[in-house]
């Protein structure tokens, strides 16, 4: 794992964002197209909205959604499908195509297995990502299954999730924050052959602590990130104040 801190979030946004093009650049190269996976939520603000200027060719690009709420409408303002139609997919041009998982979809069993079908056997280049509060990866709230082999499933999500949303701003009260969705799975996550974690604020701080000196444990879902051969977290100050700074070398 590879610790970027910066002053700022912007700068922090931008670097990211030059990573993932790289790596999107770097698989282009290599087999004529690339797979990225896309995160929502506040921490990924910046990241995308540098991302959506760097010099890729989009059209062989394909997407995948992280994860969605069960039960709600694209058109509410919380809505990950619409967060990323309205910040990635209708910003750059000619994008070859974006899976989004259907949290309103009449059998969301039925939803994984579909998303399961179209991510399964492909090569994941790089994976957008930030981490809950709560040390979660997508939806996988602790205790996460780090066992289960199948890409999409569905979770239920525990008080501090939903209450990290309601902090956001998405929602206007807890009982309005929905109890249910579907998200990538830890295993099918940690497939990517490169992972991009930006992860800024304070409120993450002890989150951040535990994903990058704790133990790996499924209590702390992010910890599992120690273990991915290529991943790198751009944080700012704030986010990284718990840090061990002797880990930090030449960024302290």
């Amino acid at each position: 794992m590879q610790i970027h801190i910066f002053d700022d979030k912007l700068a922090m946004g931008a670097a990211a964002a030059e990573r993932v093009a790289a790596e999107l650049n770097t698989a282009i190269a290599t087999r004529g197209e690339a797979t990225l996976i896309l995160a929502t939520g506040a921490s990924q603000f910046e990241m995308l909205a540098s991302l959506v200027k760097q010099d890729v060719d989009w059209a062989l690009v394909t997407g995948f959604h992280l994860d969605e709420y069960l039960g709600l409408p694209e058109t509410h303002p919380a809505s990950f499908r619409r967060y990323l139609k309205e910040r990635f997919v209708n910003v750059v041009p000619n994008l070859q195509r974006f899976h989004f998982v259907d949290g309103e979809a009449p059998d969301p069993t039925v939803e994984c297995q579909r998303l399961g079908a179209l991510i399964r056997d492909r090569v994941v280049d790089v994976a957008c990502i930030g981490i809950g509060e709560n040390g979660h990866l997508a939806f996988n709230d602790p205790p996460a299954d780090f066992g289960t082999e199948e890409p999409y499933i569905v979770v239920e999500l525990d008080e501090a999730c939903r209450r990290q949303q309601l902090g956001e701003g998405w929602f206007p009260t807890l009982e309005a924050v929905p109890e249910r969705a579907i998200s990538m799975s830890i295993r099918q996550l940690m497939k990517s052959r490169a992972i991009v974690c930006t992860v800024p604020d304070a409120r993450k701080a002890t989150a951040v602590r535990g994903a990058v000196e704790g133990p790996v444990t499924n209590a702390l879902p992010a910890s599992v990130l120690q273990t991915h051969a290529k991943c790198d977290m751009y944080m700012d100050w704030a986010a990284a104040r718990l840090l061990d700074p002797a880990r930090l070398g030449s960024q302290v």
